[in-house]
């Protein structure tokens, strides 16, 4: 319990200490941004494996959450749910800039829809920076899709930081893969 305790206190320092350096446009925006779940729920596997949670490239049997083909055609925006980001930067990449809209657009217009923006950072950097830099990437897709209607009650935001990557490796190639924020929809 003081382990946790400990780690939830250095991970907010992280977080006060990044967005104080931050250089991008995030001034001044992030006290409407609601902090990360620290609910003591297990974020190692929550929503992987009880079939409520659908998260990266595919998101298979779309019918169970009410997600349309449009979630399957390649040639939709929607089809992709993973927004990657440079070395060291919490801001969405122009080449993701559409699909983040695509998104919050679909949000806007299906308000009993939910998602969570899970962040994610590769390994280099300390533990507690990790998990405030998947934070600070989730609250700018977040920032995006509220400047653009969505219900702030239809996101939420988790962070990993390096703890669930996708690619294992020490080279670019692998880290790229790992600084990302994973949109996830919610079953209801």
């Amino acid at each position: 319990m003081n382990f946790n305790k400990t780690l939830l206190v250095a991970a907010v320092l992280s977080t006060s200490m990044l967005s104080g350096c931050s250089s991008t446009d995030e001034k001044g925006m992030l006290d409407e941004i609601p902090s990360v779940d620290h609910s003591g729920k297990d974020a190692s596997t929550r929503g992987y494996k009880d079939g409520n949670s659908l998260s990266g490239q595919e998101f298979g049997d779309n019918a169970n959450l009410g997600l349309g083909s449009e979630f399957s055609d390649p040639s939709n925006p929607l089809s992709k749910s993973i927004i990657y980001f440079k070395f060291d930067s919490s801001q969405v990449r122009n080449d993701y800039v559409s699909v983040v809209m695509a998104h919050a657009t679909y949000l806007k217009d299906h308000p009993l829809q939910h998602i969570v923006l899970e962040g994610h950072a590769d390994e280099r950097g300390s533990r507690e920076y990790n998990i405030a830099l998947g934070e600070q990437r989730s609250k700018s897709v977040y920032k995006r899709m509220i400047s653009q209607g969505v219900s702030t009650s239809q996101i939420e935001i988790m962070s990993y930081g390096e703890e669930k990557p996708d690619a294992y490796g020490m080279s670019e190639e692998s880290w790229s893969q790992n600084r990302r924020v994973a949109i996830a929809y919610q079953g209801r």
